[in-house]
């Protein structure tokens, strides 16, 4: 630190001084040979101490302040992020579109069994209290977005609980927040997509994200949303990255802002022309188009004028990636996945008596 040095300067000046008016006050008086030393006169004591000052500080010369020391800004350090954003995006679609094959043919196997189910449930007489009816009844009553989203706010409900407990403090600190100057690079991009320190920002998110579960989830799919929502957390985090590594503005980042503003811009960008209201002023609405326009240009603002309350870098890189996947990526990543599903068919029913095929 720059001030470091100042104070050891003024300190060691300062005890040299205090050493000068102890020795006159206190003279140190010496034997030798048995004969005392004979007191010398005042000007000649004073010289003494003047030379002795410059000898001390002869031996021990000023210390220059130190230069402060700032983490790397190296796009080196870019590069494992990258990998990992690149290589998680792709497991994350390869693993929903499994995941769809796999719901897909549980529900063609469980349909008779549901069947069954229900009509022996209405021979049998109905609990009147029982609290696990009660709950199946509400979970059914929500909609497949609702249902899906419901997961991730019991996590970020965790994950924010976890904030509040004194010994995880350090391992929150290095692996739910993302800083392109910390050791932990790769996993905090996808953690802190999941990490809250306030209670009112974790509550405006959820808010947001249970707002539009249902659109999106209708748009795209349970499997296909759940792979754009956790991309979405680790790119728009590694966009968040390259910013901060340009403009030397490091710091910690945390909050699922960024993959819900990709889930708000693929809806916007779906349907432009639908109608959305500010939950504090409902009777005031605006179209989608209109609403996307005004974030993304809020967060340029930002961005450019290095506004440090947000993240405004992760929300652009969060709002570009919903647009370009509701445009382009669809068709580029999603309509593509039958030669994975292919694969993964032939693995499932390859048997004894089955040879290895099979058809979708």
């Amino acid at each position: 630190m720059a001030w470091r040095g100042c104070i050891v300067r003024w300190v060691k000046e300062d005890f040299i001084f205090q050493t000068s008016q102890r020795s006159r006050l206190f003279p140190c008086h010496q034997q030798k040979c048995g004969f005392r030393k004979v007191a010398k006169r005042a000007e000649s004591k004073k010289e003494a101490e003047q030379a002795e000052m410059l000898h001390k500080r002869e031996l021990n010369p000023q210390m220059e302040p130190p230069t402060p020391h700032h983490p790397g800004r190296s796009f080196g350090r870019l590069v494992k992020p990258l990998v990992f954003t690149v290589g998680f995006t792709g497991c994350s679609f390869g693993a929903a579109a499994i995941w769809q094959y796999e719901s897909l043919k549980y529900r063609v196997q469980s349909y008779f069994n549901e069947v069954r189910a229900d009509w022996l449930d209405k021979l049998r007489p109905q609990k009147h209290g029982d609290l696990r009816k009660q709950v199946n009844q509400w979970w059914n009553s929500l909609s497949e977005g609702q249902r899906s989203v419901t997961g991730i706010i019991v996590a970020n409900a965790l994950v924010f609980c976890c904030w509040r407990i004194p010994v995880l403090q350090h391992a929150m600190v290095k692996y739910f927040t993302s800083d392109p100057a910390s050791k932990a690079l790769c996993w905090p991009m996808l953690l802190s997509t999941f990490s809250h320190y306030s209670l009112l920002h974790m509550a405006a998110n959820m808010y947001v994200l249970w707002s539009f579960s249902s659109s999106i989830v209708n748009l795209m799919g349970r499997e296909q949303f759940m792979a754009v929502y956790l991309s979405a957390g680790v790119i728009s985090t590694f966009v968040s990255y390259v910013c901060k590594t340009a403009t030397g503005r490091l710091g910690p980042s945390l909050g699922a802002s960024g993959a819900i503003m990709t889930v708000l811009a693929a809806v916007c960008t779906k349907m432009p022309e639908a109608k959305l209201a500010v939950i504090f002023l409902p009777i005031y609405t605006f179209s989608a188009g209109n609403a996307l326009k005004a974030i993304v240009a809020l967060d340029t603002t930002g961005l450019i004028m290095g506004w440090r309350f947000f993240d405004h870098a992760a929300h652009l890189g969060g709002a570009l990636f919903g647009m370009w996947y509701i445009l382009y990526g669809h068709e580029l990543i999603w309509k593509n996945r039958e030669p994975l599903v292919k694969l993964w068919h032939n693995f499932r029913t390859r048997g004894p008596g089955t040879g290895g095929s099979g058809s979708l």
